[in-house]
């Protein structure tokens, strides 16, 4: 059983043998522990830093990607060498590498193929009431559209079976933490938690600017995914909606000319006939998008095969 621990960085020269330093050299049931390191474009001395302290995984970016594609470039690595189970932490030792041996183990015991670690976020000092109110939300939201329970859907700090990695595909550039439960959440892959305590704060988060663009581009992540595997569900909605909006004017010009009250009252019919149109559109895109996802299952399937014939030989290290 390999274990890769993947630790994306950008400029953590600083905080980097912190991390090093507090991952587990044993795990019950690990044979082997490798670490990766994953430099997304940084211009310090991270790469030296990491070589210095006896790290031989590199995956390395000549110009900033994100979080969403040194993620992907990560786990790619990782197969490709051997990996049964990819552990993702942070370069700025918000997490606490100590526990990786209990994030893993719901993993090795074959109880869930993705473990996330639960900050426990109102009790982080540094986050804002606003801040702390959002995470819940923003957690709330991603498991309605999963069907999942996790408590902080935002960690980064997780664990990953080798068949669960397979199964998900990235397609954000901005952060893969939301994308990743709903796709889990839809592909039926068992998705839990266990509670952490993050270590004390070391930087100010390079991934956004302030937390409205967090919210914003987490938002957007949410809504792709969500309608990349439920299309019908919200066109259907939405074209009811607008159904009923068309309804109400048509009922109207029926109840005033039936009264004979004075004038044509055309406009009740120009509306009820836009908003009926609108409806009969969205409910047409709703088919359209459905069939789509169907198309997209299907390529999905065949991808999944590409890559268990890309990783069933490992490269040797």
């Amino acid at each position: 059983m390999k274990l890769f621990v993947q630790i994306p960085c950008l400029n953590e020269e600083e905080t980097l043998p912190l991390v090093l330093s507090t991952i587990p050299q044993q795990i019950d049931g690990v044979d082997d522990i490798e670490i990766l390191v994953i430099d997304d474009g940084s211009s310090d001395r991270t790469i030296d830093v990491a070589r210095e302290l006896g790290v031989t995984h590199f995956v390395r970016h000549t110009r900033n990607q994100g979080l969403a594609r040194s993620f992907q470039d990560g786990i790619d690595y990782a197969l490709v060498h051997g990996a049964d189970i990819v552990v993702n932490t942070d370069g700025d030792n918000q997490y606490p590498q100590d526990r990786i041996g209990d994030l893993v183990q719901p993993v090795l015991r074959g109880e869930a193929d993705i473990v996330i670690a639960d900050r426990q976020t109102a009790t982080i000092a540094h986050f804002s009431p606003f801040k702390k109110l959002m995470q819940r939300f923003g957690s709330w939201t991603v498991n309605k559209a999963a069907g999942t329970k996790i408590p902080d859907a935002a960690s980064g700090f997780r664990a990953y079976s080798k068949a669960s990695l397979i199964r998900l595909n990235i397609v954000t550039k901005f952060s893969y933490c939301m994308e990743t439960i709903i796709q889990a959440g839809n592909k039926r892959l068992a998705v839990s938690s266990i509670p952490v305590m993050t270590n004390a704060k070391t930087r100010e988060s390079r991934l956004f600017k302030n937390i409205w663009q967090h919210m914003f581009q987490s938002g957007l992540a949410i809504a792709r995914a969500f309608v990349m595997y439920r299309p019908y569900l919200i066109f259907a909605w939405l074209g009811a909606v607008l159904a009923v909006i068309g309804l109400i004017p048509f009922i109207r010009y029926i109840i005033v000319v039936s009264t004979h009250e004075p004038g044509q009252h055309i406009q009740s019919l120009l509306i009820g006939t836009v908003a009926m149109s609108a409806a009969l559109l969205s409910f047409a895109i709703g088919v359209v998008a459905d069939l789509t996802r169907i198309n997209r299952v299907l390529h999905e399937d065949a991808l999944e095969l590409q890559k268990l014939a890309r990783y069933e030989t490992p490269v040797a290290d």
